[in-house]
């Protein structure tokens, strides 16, 4: 286990220590304990904790509910809840923080690991989702040097994917689906910014679900088409049909 360093934002001095106590008797670098808004900013900027531990209800009136939110906005370091409070409103305010585990008081040394472990994991995790999406960024806005090709993200590994062998692209709940001819990927995007990825040149959105590559179309009987070698029927949407057909070379 690596020795991370932790911030403990406590007000009752004797609850901190003992927090203190339990995480050093786990391996962890204790780094500091705040009390207050003022000096847990200070010390996260200062010492960089990978995690901070925030007692969500403070004495002097504070809510580390808004410490949290100043620290994700600030630093982007993981910060997990310790209360002892498990009513539906609080778990509901710290949901909306975007907190990375939520400890109830009085908690065992093993709840108190296995959160901070998960957090600091899915946090990394987060950062390197983070960088891939800058580089892909940079490959778009390099323009033509990479118009012919897009990327995809699947498991821990991006795919580079020609745009001529795209079929059409289908909208599904939260996710889109990237339809090839033997493969598809499922990617946690929107079809706006699909859209926008792969231009207007060789595609054009045909339904809110449905995005397709002009040059596969093979056949058109309203309201639907077919794509080459495809038997799936396609959906044309009322208030798509005029651009899809402006497009088409008829004789």
């Amino acid at each position: 286990m690596a020795n991370f360093k932790i911030l403990i934002v406590e007000d009752e001095l004797i609850v901190a220590k003992d927090i203190q106590h339990n995480l050093e008797r786990l391996g962890y670098d204790v780094i500091g304990i705040a009390s207050e808004m003022e000096e847990s900013l200070q010390l996260v900027g200062e010492k960089e904790p990978d995690v901070v531990l925030m007692d969500i209800m403070l004495r002097n009136g504070e809510s580390g509910i808004d410490i949290a939110e100043a620290i994700r906005l600030e630093f982007k370091i993981p910060v997990i809840f310790l209360t002892a409070y498990a009513d539906v409103a609080t778990i509901e305010k710290a949901k909306k923080a975007e907190s990375y585990g939520y400890i109830l008081k009085p908690f065992k040394s093993v709840d108190l690991q296995t959160t901070i472990e998960l957090a600091i994991y899915k946090h990394a995790k987060e950062l390197e989702v983070e960088k891939e999406r800058d580089i892909l960024a940079n490959y778009i806005d390099q323009g033509e040097t990479v118009s012919n090709d897009v990327f995809v993200r699947t498991s821990n590994k991006l795919i580079k994917l020609k745009k001529e062998h795209i079929l059409y692209v289908e909208a599904l709940k939260d996710y889109v689906i990237v339809h090839l001819k033997n493969q598809k990927y499922t990617l946690h995007t929107t079809m706006k910014d699909i859209e926008s990825k792969l231009g207007n040149k060789d595609f054009i959105r045909i339904h809110r679900s449905f995005i397709i590559q002009m040059d596969k179309v093979e056949s058109i009987e309203l309201p639907n088409l077919r794509l080459e070698g495809e038997s799936q029927l396609l959906p044309i949407g009322g208030s798509y049909k005029d651009e899809l057909f402006s497009r088409i070379n008829m004789i």
